[in-house]
């Protein structure tokens, strides 16, 4: 009789996340949720395209708020300005979503060059 097959086994892969950093870094922009896991999680963390956008969403995303603060505070004014700013960070949003996933180190003015220093970039 002959002799059984020997089979040898194969080691396991490493287990990937399954998000390349262009995906990580638009999933970024979603809320600052994602965001700030990103900045804590390890293979995400290692990474400075994706520390750039999570560090510039988070800077975008204190801007936005901080105007809003603003604009709510001026009577009339304010109130009339608000959505117009709205719709400004909705679009300036957008435009840094499409650039990290198309993998572009997009820096937004201002913003953009503290998130690069935060991203030792």
């Amino acid at each position: 009789m002959p002799d059984p097959p020997q089979y040898t086994p194969v080691p396991p892969q490493a287990a990937q996340s399954g998000l390349t950093d262009n995906n990580a870094g638009a999933l970024a922009y979603v809320t600052i949720i994602p965001a700030i896991i990103f900045l804590l999680v390890e293979p995400y963390n290692k990474s400075s395209f994706v520390r750039f956008h999570a560090w510039q969403c988070i800077f975008l995303a204190i801007a936005a708020f901080a105007v809003h603060i603003v604009l709510g505070i001026i009577p009339v004014i304010g109130w009339f300005i608000m959505p117009f700013a709205s719709l400004g960070f909705l679009i300036v949003w957008i435009i840094a979503l499409l650039k990290a996933l198309k993998g572009e180190r997009y820096e937004l003015p201002i913003i953009g060059k503290f998130a690069a220093q935060q991203a030792g970039a």
